[in-house]
């Protein structure tokens, strides 16, 4: 360290600080993908306490629908009966 001249210390000086900048920066973004990966973990929450629910709605509608279509089928064969 003795054998190094005022130049190199100070070439040496600017790469740590570019090194520390740069260390930083991959500190941020990794703080805003950890943000961003958590936001969606409770995006997924939600859609998936969504989904049974949706789930029971079109089973009550395919029941409804089927209803329907079985009264309009018995309108239609008693007309012809009577």
């Amino acid at each position: 360290m003795s054998d190094m001249s005022f130049k190199q210390a100070k070439e040496l000086a600017e790469q740590l600080e570019l090194s520390e900048i740069t260390l930083k920066q991959m500190l941020n973004k990794i703080d805003i993908a950890a943000e961003n990966f958590d936001k969606s973990l409770k995006k997924q929450e939600l859609i998936l306490n969504h989904v049974p629910n949706n789930d029971k709605k079109l089973t009550f509608m395919k029941v409804l629908v089927g209803l329907n279509i079985g009264f309009i089928l018995g309108l239609i064969v008693a007309k012809y009966i009577f």
